[in-house]
């Protein structure tokens, strides 16, 4: 177990990198201030301030993607109060981020596939884990392009444009008849908004409910 003193590189802080992607964002990045657990956190992950997930998890309390379509668990912060170990408590995966609708993203710990390292999605229409085939850092650059656009394209970002940034970064939304049943869609699924932890918790009581 790594002390808070050997996680953290002063000299070569992963946070330059994610400035320089944050300042080359093609939509809106917003980086909150960390929270004072950041050293729990970061030690809890036991992962250095040189990478962009360690430099992230103390240097910031999480970072907002296009007015908060996607959300980074950081350090928390008031309006993103849970951080990256408030829900890890599993070795099969490392919950990073969320959605506005209902998504989830994690590092596979191997748990998800043999994939060690890289980034699974947890989407709204499917029950189970996809690997995006990309790690950490490259997905996090990737979130801060326009190409976000594209793979949110089937799960109505357009169609959300305009009332999404209002919904709160601990809330998303959820769909009934569910996205992923023959019966839901977009287009004729009722919506509405509920707590990110609540989401997560009905995702992993229907992925038991199927296994």
């Amino acid at each position: 177990m790594k002390s808070i003193y050997e996680l953290i590189d002063i000299e070569d802080s992963g946070i330059k990198v994610v400035n320089e992607m944050v300042a080359g964002a093609e939509h809106c990045v917003e980086i909150l201030p960390p929270s004072k657990d950041r050293v729990e956190v970061l030690e809890s992950l036991q992962v250095s301030t040189r990478s962009v997930l360690g430099a992230i998890a103390y240097e910031t309390g999480g970072i907002l993607i296009d007015n908060g379509w996607i959300r980074f668990f950081g350090s928390g912060h008031e309006r993103l109060s849970r951080n990256l170990t408030d829900w890890n408590r599993s070795a099969h995966y490392l919950l990073v981020a969320n959605d506005v609708v209902g998504g989830f993203f994690a590092i596979n710990g191997g748990g998800l596939g043999a994939d060690v390292g890289n980034i699974y999605y947890w989407s709204p229409d499917s029950i189970h884990w996809e690997g995006l085939e990309i790690g950490f850092t490259d997905f996090f650059q990737w979130s801060a392009t326009k190409r976000i656009n594209e793979f949110y394209a089937s799960l109505g970002k357009d169609r959300f444009q305009k009332n999404y940034s209002q919904i709160a970064t601990d809330q998303c939304l959820s769909f009934y008849p569910f996205l992923w049943a023959k019966e839901g869609s977009i287009e004729i699924s009722s919506v509405k908004v509920v707590s990110v932890d609540e989401m997560y918790r009905l995702k992993l009581e229907l992925l038991t409910s199927v296994s």
